[in-house]
C-alpha cells in the first residue's frame, strides 16, 4: 500500500507569523493536533497542539506568540508514492506520529497520522510504529528544545 491511499488531503496549513491562539483555533475547527507550517510555497515546521502547550504556555509565553517561536523547524516528511510499510517503520524510528506528504518535487499534497493508517486496515504494522513512537526520548522530545 501506498502513502497515497491513506493520507489526508485536504490539510489546513499555518503561518508561521500567525499566533498560537490562531493555530489553536485552526486546530479545533479540524479537530487536529497538528498543522504544517507553510511560507512561500513551502514547507517550513509543523506546529502541534503539544508544542503550544509545552513550549508556549508553560513556558509562559502568551496567546499571541508566533507560531515560529514554537514550531518545530526539522520537518521529518514522506513522499506520496512511498511504501507505507517503509513510512511507518521510519515514524517509529524518529517517535512521531504524524507526517506531512509532500510530492516528489516537494509541494505539500496531504498528512497521514497512524490513524490514518489503523483505519486503513494496517493495525499489526501500526502497533509497531507506535511500540517505537512510545519510547522516552527522542529526537522530537520536547525536553530536548
Amino acid at each position: 500500500m501506498k502513502v497515497a491511499d491513506c493520507m489526508t488531503r485536504d490539510v489546513q496549513i499555518a503561518d508561521p507569523d500567525m499566533t498560537i491562539r490562531e493555530a489553536a483555533q485552526i486546530m479545533a475547527r479540524v479537530d487536529a493536533g497538528a498543522l504544517p507550517v507553510g511560507q512561500n510555497d513551502r514547507l517550513v515546521g509543523m506546529i502541534t497542539d503539544r508544542d503550544i502547550a509545552i513550549r508556549a504556555v508553560a513556558a509562559g509565553e502568551g496567546p499571541d506568540c508566533r507560531v515560529s517561536q514554537v514550531m518545530s523547524a526539522d520537518v521529518c516528511y514522506c513522499f506520496d508514492d512511498q511504501d507505507l510499510a517503509e513510512v511507518l517503520a521510519n515514524m517509529g524510528d524518529e517517535q512521531i506520529r504524524r507526517l506531512p506528504v509532500v510530492s516528489r518535487d516537494k509541494r505539500l499534497v496531504g498528512i497521514i497520522s497512524l490513524g490514518d493508517i489503523a483505519l486503513e486496515g494496517a493495525a499489526n504494522q501500526t502497533a509497531s510504529a507506535l511500540s517505537g513512537i512510545s519510547r522516552p526520548g527522542g529526537e522530537h522530545s520536547q525536553t530536548r528544545h
